[in-house]
This record gives structure tokens, C-alpha cells and sequence, in this order.
């Protein structure tokens, strides 16, 4: 029977009569082979993964010593393993490797290519800068060398942003994290737009034309150089009206737009005034436009006396004495 044959048979010995592996095997003459270089992640060097891959299965998961840092690796020898393996279990004697003196035990290493860095920064700029005011789209103004980073899930930190908080050009500073290990600090310069829809004349819209009766739109636009307010749309406010002209595919802006006046300059509308029971009611001359509950300019053609009155209706105004 050859070496092979009697270790698979160990193996096959020690599964039927469920004790561990190495215990039935420990003591024999069969060797144990090693690997030379080893890859394992944050959570630990386990005893399993230092010796060939077609072992793994079947032997125990026993951690031995804690991962080396992120960019480190440590060198174990037979003596050290032995050292580690009774100090884990002290029912286990190994001493039968096989293979190479030491064993060097790096981190499992992974590519992080730009479309990832992208999407992670994208998304922290998302939630802590741009929230709900549209949809961010960035972009590397400069080519992303594809980094090494370890093997497991990377997170993403913002450590630097302009004041002004997202603009159309910037640079962010971030950190890379795997757990808790930092992996490093990078500044990336960026290209950034903000995609939301707003509303958008599809046909010129007159002065004085009631904005709910306009031909508008809503269109996706970049709003991040857009420092202004849209108008509500749909539009329910019967009384706004465009308040100068808007060309075709402008953005309706709220500085656009005013309510309707009830009344109008030049109008002649009856004024009250009104000291407890006693009541004067005389017509008089608006001097401004004016909307439902705003004080205006009116005067009496009579004596020419200019007075202030709180509009009520298109042919009301009251005047305090």
C-alpha cells in the first residue's frame, strides 16, 4: 500500500468514527504537506489553510494567530506552527510536515477597478450631500490605476469636500476601510452632475399668462449649477401668471412667476373706511396692481390725497382712518 493510499484511508478511518482528523492521523508517519504561501482574510490563519487544498474539507477549523495587517505578511516556521497548533488545542502533537520550512501568510488581494471607487463615492456624496435633490452622476476627470485592496468588502469614507459641497468640478478626499483597517487615503479630482426633473416652457409663455394654462413640461436637467427654485408642478394655483416673458425651453424659475392682481393700475374701485359704527365708502383711483389682501397706492380724484388700503376684492379696498 503506497503513502497515499494509507493517508486517504487515515482520513476515511477518522471520519467514520467522527473523531478529528489530525487526532487519528497525528501520530503517524504520514506527512502533513504545507504550502509555501498562504492568503487568508481579516478574520484569521486557520489551521486548515496552511496545508494543500484538497485537505480542507476534511480537517478541523482551528484559528491559529490573528491575520497580519493590510500590506504585511509573516513567515512561520514548523516549530512556530507547532507552537501555535498547542496553544489553540493542546490535544493535537503535529510535528509530521511536510513541504517547505516556513510558511508565508499574506492577505487575499483583489483588484478595485474605477467603476467600483465611482460608485462608492458616488454614493456617500448621495446621501450626505445631494439627498433628495436629484439623481448625482460623477465621473474621474483623470484615468483610476486599478488599486489593490484586500479581498473582502471595502467601504468608503468622505474626509475632504469643498465648502460649497458638490460642484460641477471638485476634488473629494476619501479613505478605504476593510473592517477596521484603513487601507489607504486617496484624493480623486471629479467631474458631477445632478439629474432631476423640473418644469420646462415646451411653448413661449406671454407676460400675464396664466402659468396652468401653459404649455409646460417636466424634462430631466442638470440642476447643479442651477441656483434657483422651480415653480410647484403640476401647476394648482389658478392665480399665478408668468410675470415676464419665458422662451421655449426654459426652466420656469419661481422668480417667473406672480399672482394674478384682482386689481389693476388706473382701476377705479370703492374704498371704506370704517371707525367702529361709522362707515365712509367713496371711489377711488388704484395707483398699483395689486392681489387679494395686499396694501396698495390708491387716491382720491377729488382732493388728489394719495392713501393706503388693503385690497378685499377686485372692487374693494379698505382704508384704517
Amino acid at each position: 500500500m503506497n503513502r497515499a493510499t494509507q493517508f486517504i484511508l487515515c482520513f476515511n478511518l477518522a471520519l467514520v468514527t467522527t473523531s478529528p482528523v489530525l487526532r487519528a492521523c497525528g501520530s503517524e508517519s504520514l506527512p502533513l504537506p504545507l504550502q509555501a504561501d498562504v492568503k487568508v482574510d481579516s478574520t484569521g490563519i486557520f489551521l486548515n489553510q496552511l496545508l494543500t487544498p484538497s485537505l480542507h474539507a476534511t480537517l478541523p477549523i482551528i484559528r491559529l494567530a490573528p491575520a497580519p495587517p493590510w500590506g504585511q505578511t509573516i513567515s512561520l516556521s514548523r516549530q512556530q506552527l507547532h507552537d501555535l497548533i498547542k496553544e489553540a488545542d493542546p490535544e493535537l502533537n503535529l510535528t509530521n510536515w511536510s513541504g517547505p520550512e516556513l510558511v508565508k501568510i499574506g492577505r487575499r488581494v483583489r483588484q478595485l477597478c474605477e467603476a467600483d471607487v465611482t460608485e462608492m463615492i458616488r454614493a456617500a456624496l448621495q446621501r450626505d450631500y445631494v439627498g433628495a435633490g436629484g439623481k448625482l452622476e460623477i465621473h474621474f476627470t483623470r484615468p483610476w490605476t486599478p488599486l489593490a485592496v484586500p479581498d473582502e468588502e471595502i467601504s468608503l469614507q468622505l474626509t475632504e469636500l469643498p465648502p460649497a459641497g458638490v460642484l460641477p468640478n471638485l476634488v473629494a478626499g476619501f479613505e478605504l476601510w476593510c473592517g477596521k483597517e484603513r487601507v489607504g487615503t486617496w484624493q480623486a479630482p471629479l467631474q458631477a452632475r445632478v439629474w432631476r426633473e423640473i418644469p420646462v416652457a415646451h411653448a413661449p409663455i406671454l407676460r400675464g399668462q396664466l402659468l396652468s394654462q401653459a404649455d409646460i413640461t417636466l424634462e430631466r436637467r442638470d440642476v447643479l449649477s442651477q441656483h434657483e427654485t422651480c415653480i410647484e408642478f403640476p401647476v394648482t394655483d389658478s392665480l399665478l401668471e408668468a410675470s415676464g416673458g419665458i422662451p421655449a425651453g426654459a426652466p420656469v424659475f419661481s422668480r417667473m412667476t406672480r399672482a394674478r392682481p384682482v386689481m389693476r393700475r388706473g382701476q377705479l374701485v370703492e374704498a371704506v373706511f370704517q371707525d367702529g359704527p361709522m362707515m365712509i365708502s367713496l371711489k377711488v383711483e388704484a395707483l398699483e396692481d395689486g392681489t387679494l389682501g395686499q396694501t396698495v397706492r390708491v387716491r382720491n380724484p377729488k382732493t388728489n390725497r394719495e392713501l393706503y388700503g388693503k385690497i378685499q376684492n377686485q372692487d374693494l379696498i379698505s382704508i384704517a382712518l
